[in-house]
C-alpha cells in the first residue's frame, strides 16, 4: 500500500466534496489503485466537529460509493464515512506538498466500464428519438395520411393491397413523414422578414396609400392567408434579424385586401411593386430566388401585372396554381413556387375546444350532396344548380347570396354544408375553391370539379384516400349515380382520414405538430440554396461578389437595376 493522506472536511454536519487532488504523497510512498479509487492504509486526518481525530482506516470502493471504515481512536461515535464520487468537490491541500493526480492517473473497473457503455447506449437512443421527433412532425392524435411508396413485392410478400398499406402507413405509427430526401431530416431555415418602414412602398403595399387599411381588416376571407403568414413569420423560431445569414428573405404584402378596398388601383400596384424591389439588394443579389412573395387568391401573382418580367424567380406562396383559362402563361411554377390551403373561416378550425358549426352524423344528413356557392357565369356551376333542380332531394344547390335579406351568414353556410355527404367543389374565377378545405372540417367527403386545381403537400398526402377528382366535363346524373354507390363505410374510412389531414389546412404557429405554416416551412427548406445568381452579379477570384461596374455588394446603393 502506498503512503497516501486525504483530507476530508466536516462542518455543521455537511461533508464537502473530495477530489484527486487532494491525494498528496507522502515520503517513501508507493500508489495502489482499486477500482479507480485510490486507497491507503496510512493514516487518514477527519475533521469532525472542528475535532481532529486520528482513525486507523481501511478501504472498500465500490461502484459508486467509497466507504472508509475506521477504528476511532478519540470518538467512538464515528465509525464510518460515505463518499458518494458524484458529490466531491476539489479541495487543495498545500502548494508544498506534491499532488498525485501528477503522476498518478486513475483506471476504471469493468463495472465502470460497463456502466460507460450503458450510458452511450442510451445517449444513442435519446439521440435518436429527437432525430425522429425532428423527422416526424405530427403526433399520433393528429396525424395526416402518408403517401405510400411500397414496392409491389412488398405489397405481394405481405399479402396486403395497396389501400391496406397506405392505411398501416396510417395507423401503425400515425406518423407523418416529410421525405428526407431534399428536404432534410429536421428544420433549420433562417427567413428574414422584411420590417414594414425599411424599404419605400410596403406601407402602401399593407396598408393602402392612405395608410387606413390595417392587417385586422384583411386578415378574414380568401385573402387572409398574406396576413397570418406574415405574423406567424414574424413570431417564428426561424426567423432571423441578420440579413447575412439569412437564407430565405419574405416580402410582407396584403395587396390583394388593398386592392379590394379601393387602396390602390392596378396601376399603382404595378408601380409599387417596382419600386420596392429596387430597395432590395439581395433581391438583386439572388434574382430574387431567395425571395417570398404571398398571392392568397385566385388571381395569384398576376396582381402584379409585370410578374412576368420581375416575379419570374421568386418563390411564390398561393393556393392559385393554373391561370392558362384566362391568359397564355400562368405565373405559377411546380418548380419553385409552392401550393398553400386556403384561408378556412377560424372558427371551424380550432384546434380544442368547440367550433362554430359541429359535423353530423352521416344518418341524419339529408342530402347525398351540394354545391354551396355563386354561379359566376360558369359552365360547371351552372350545370350543378340545373341538376339540383332536377333531383333535389340528392343534390342541394342554393346559390349564395352575398348581400341583401337573404344573405347566407357564416353559421349558415357550415351548416348547410355539414347537411350532405359529399361537398361539390367545381372551379370558379380560378382553379381552386375554398370549399375544397372548408369541407374536411364539416367532415364531408370533398368532390373536386376543377381539372387544372393544384393541392398542397403532395410529396406528403394521397389524395385519392380523403377526396375524389371527377371530370368537370361529365357534371350530370352519371355523378350522382356513382356518389350513391359508394356506401357509408368506406364514405367513413375517408371523413376518418381526411380528419387526420385537415390539420394542415389550419394557419397556427410551426411549432404545433400538425399545421398549415409547418408545412409550409418544410416546403420552404426545399428552396433553400447555397449560391444564388442573377444577370447583374458577378464574382472575383476572391470570392467577392461585384455587379457590372465592379462595385462590392455591399457597397450597392438603391435604386438598382433589377434582374
Amino acid at each position: 500500500m502506498s503512503g497516501r493522506a486525504i483530507k476530508l472536511k466536516h462542518e455543521e454536519g455537511m461533508v464537502q466534496e473530495l477530489s484527486a487532488s487532494d491525494l498528496v504523497l507522502q515520503s517513501g510512498g508507493t500508489s495502489d489503485y482499486d477500482g479507480g479509487w485510490k486507497y491507503v492504509n496510512t493514516a487518514i486526518k477527519v475533521d469532525i466537529f472542528k475535532v481532529s481525530p486520528l482513525f486507523s482506516s481501511t478501504v472498500s470502493p465500490g461502484l459508486s460509493d467509497l466507504s472508509l471504515s475506521f477504528a476511532p481512536s478519540l470518538s467512538p461515535s464515528v465509525s464510518t464515512v460515505t463518499l458518494r464520487k458524484r458529490k466531491w468537490e476539489m479541495k487543495a491541500l498545500s502548494n508544498t506538498r506534491a499532488r498525485a493526480s501528477s503522476s498518478a492517473p486513475l483506471y476504471c473497473t469493468r463495472a465502470h466500464q460497463i456502466g460507460a457503455l450503458i450510458l452511450v447506449v442510451l445517449t444513442f437512443f435519446a439521440t435518436r428519438l429527437l432525430d425522429r421527433y425532428s423527422d416526424f412532425c405530427f403526433a399520433s392524435s393528429a396525424s395526416p395520411f402518408l403517401r405510400s411508396s411500397v414496392s409491389p413485392a412488398t405489397l405481394e410478400s405481405s399479402g396486403r393491397s395497396l389501400e391496406e398499406e397506405r392505411f398501416q402507413s396510417v395507423f401503425g405509427d400515425g406518423r407523418l413523414n416529410w421525405p428526407k430526401r431534399g428536404y432534410g431530416s429536421r428544420l433549420f431555415l433562417q427567413i428574414y422578414v422584411y420590417e414594414e418602414s425599411e424599404i419605400e412602398g410596403l406601407t402602401e403595399l399593407m396598408h393602402g396609400r392612405d395608410g387606413k387599411i390595417t392587417a385586422e381588416m384583411c386578415v378574414k376571407g380568401q385573402w387572409g392567408t398574406q396576413v397570418k403568414i406574415h405574423q406567424l413569420l414574424l413570431k417564428s423560431n426561424f426567423r432571423t434579424l441578420d440579413k447575412q445569414k439569412a437564407q430565405l428573405f419574405f416580402v410582407p404584402s396584403y395587396v390583394k385586401c388593398v386592392r379590394m378596398m379601393g387602396g390602390l388601383t392596378d396601376k399603382e400596384i404595378n408601380q409599387t411593386y417596382v419600386k420596392i424591389l429596387s430597395q432590395m439588394p439581395y433581391f438583386r443579389l439572388s434574382g430574387g430566388r431567395d425571395h417570398i412573395f404571398v398571392f392568397p387568391s385566385g388571381a395569384g401573382a398576376h396582381l402584379f401585372r409585370s410578374w412576368a418580367t420581375y416575379l419570374n424567380r421568386p418563390i411564390i406562396l398561393s393556393p392559385e396554381g393554373d391561370r392558362t383559362d384566362k391568359r397564355d402563361r400562368t405565373a405559377f411554377d411546380t418548380w419553385k413556387d409552392i401550393i398553400i390551403p386556403g384561408n378556412v373561416d377560424d372558427g371551424m378550425t380550432k384546434f380544442s375546444g368547440s367550433t362554430m358549426v359541429r359535423p353530423l352524423p352521416l344518418s341524419k344528413r339529408k342530402h347525398l350532396a351540394n354545391f354551396l356557392g355563386r354561379a359566376q357565369g360558369k359552365i360547371g356551376r351552372l350545370q350543378l344548380l340545373e341538376l339540383a333542380k332536377a333531383f333535389p332531394d340528392k343534390l342541394e344547390a342554393p346559390e349564395l347570396k352575398l348581400t341583401g335579406p337573404n344573405k347566407l351568414g357564416k353559421v349558415e353556410y357550415f351548416e348547410h354544408l355539414r347537411n350532405a355527404k359529399f361537398c361539390l367543389s367545381p372551379r370558379g374565377e380560378s382553379s381552386w375553391t375554398l370549399r375544397f378545405y372548408e369541407a374536411f372540417f364539416v367532415e364531408c367527403v370533398p368532390v373536386i370539379l376543377s381539372d387544372q386545381v393544384e393541392l398542397p403537400f403532395q410529396n406528403i398526402i394521397d389524395y385519392t384516400q380523403i377526396s375524389i377528382k371527377w371530370p368537370a366535363s361529365r357534371i350530370g346524373i352519371e355523378l350522382l349515380e356513382y356518389l350513391e354507390s359508394i356506401s357509408d363505410k368506406e364514405i367513413q374510412e375517408m371523413i376518418s382520414r381526411g380528419r387526420l389531414v385537415r390539420c394542415l389546412w389550419v394557419y397556427a404557429p410551426e411549432t404545433q405538430p400538425c399545421s398549415a405554416m409547418l408545412g409550409i416551412m418544410w416546403e420552404l427548406q426545399r428552396k433553400v440554396r447555397s449560391f444564388h445568381q442573377s444577370t447583374e452579379t458577378f464574382w472575383l477570384h476572391n470570392g467577392s461578389v461585384v455587379n457590372r461596374n465592379l462595385i462590392p455588394f455591399h457597397d450597392w446603393k438603391p435604386p438598382m437595376p433589377l434582374p
